[in-house]
């Protein structure tokens, strides 16, 4: 991204129109006038809800359109819901609660899993709860469920399978988890002091998926980058690896260069062999990807520009880390 200030906006004002024209497009060739967006109060949800305002402008359609759905369950926590609400609001959006604890709990008990455990079927039981019910609300109303997972999930495959993996067209399907903090924090500046300050603290909220209950004042318990490590990082990772094919050793010179004292290198040699692992094991959600705009030079899309056998092997790459003595 660019250093100064008015070339910085002028980027990000493109990147978001490129998206909005994306979506435009598709709403357009389908002859669509209603869309489904889970809002959760976190980042990539809140870029799809604007990136779909600015689309619904350019087709000159009301926001009633465009159907907000919060689906609290065990781990939405009150910072997020009131953010959700206030953004659907804010937009002029149709605001829809949906509760999903009760048909979690009777999943669950469907499948013999005890609540009280959780583990990858605990959380996973929440995020294709969540799925089918923007599905089967987007058949009712005859609109499409709009994707909110961003590039950077998809190369660590940090999504559900068949959960919110699955969309019926993704608006940020190629935009890195660093970029989506530009351009939302571009909108926060163009926008009144209401919006400005629920854009601001949506920035301000650790990246959770929420599925987790919360601590006992509240919190967010789930950090995403405490799991998988700093975002910051891994699209380092991934720019260089994708668009120049560098090795994994330049990767990591590179890497100590540019971050010099914000990480230090053990630091940036544990997170980058968790990168390698996790983009290869997890191409298999990027072999069925829904239908999304590209923005950039680098995307993981199965249709155009990402080739890669799902069970393509790390060991090679992993192997020179291995190699690197800090």
């Amino acid at each position: 991204m660019p250093a100064g200030k008015s070339e910085l906006d002028d980027r990000c004002g493109e990147i978001l129109q490129m998206q909005a024209v994306g979506l435009m497009t598709r709403l357009r060739h389908i002859h669509c006038q209603d869309v489904v967006i889970g809002l959760s109060g976190g980042l990539d949800s809140t870029l799809a809800l604007i990136v779909t305002v600015m689309a619904y402008d350019r087709l000159g359609l009301p926001h009633h359109g465009i159907h907000a759905i919060t689906m609290p369950c065990f781990g939405t926590t009150d910072r997020t819901y009131r953010n959700a609400c206030a953004l659907a609001k804010a937009y002029g959006a149709d605001l829809r609660e949906i509760p999903i604890r009760d048909s979690v709990m009777q999943h669950f008990a469907d499948i013999g899993h005890d609540p009280d455990c959780h583990d990858v079927t605990y959380e996973n039981g929440q995020a294709r709860e969540r799925t089918q019910v923007l599905m089967d609300f987007a058949n009712q109303c005859g609109g499409i469920v709009i994707g909110t997972g961003d590039l950077s999930e998809l190369a660590l495959g940090w999504a559900t399978y068949n959960g919110d993996h699955m969309s019926m067209y993704g608006v940020n399907a190629s935009v890195p988890k660093t970029l989506v903090r530009y351009l939302v924090a571009h909108r926060a500046e163009q926008s009144e002091e209401a919006l400005r300050s629920v854009l601001l603290d949506v920035l301000d909220t650790p990246v959770s998926p929420e599925l987790l209950p919360p601590e006992e004042n509240g919190e967010i318990r789930q950090k995403t980058e405490d799991l998988v490590g700093p975002y910051l990082l891994h699209d380092f990772f991934l720019y260089h690896m994708v668009r120049f094919g560098m090795s994994p050793k330049k990767i990591f010179r590179m890497a100590c260069i540019a971050f010099d004292g914000q990480f230090a290198p053990d630091v940036i040699l544990k997170w980058e062999r968790k990168f390698y692992w996790r983009f290869f094991s997890q191409q298999f959600k990027r072999s069925c990807l829904p239908d999304g705009v590209k923005i950039g030079s680098v995307t993981l899309s199965p249709r155009g520009d990402w080739r890669m056998p799902s069970d393509a092997c790390a060991a090679q790459w992993i192997r020179q880390l291995e190699q690197i003595v800090v």
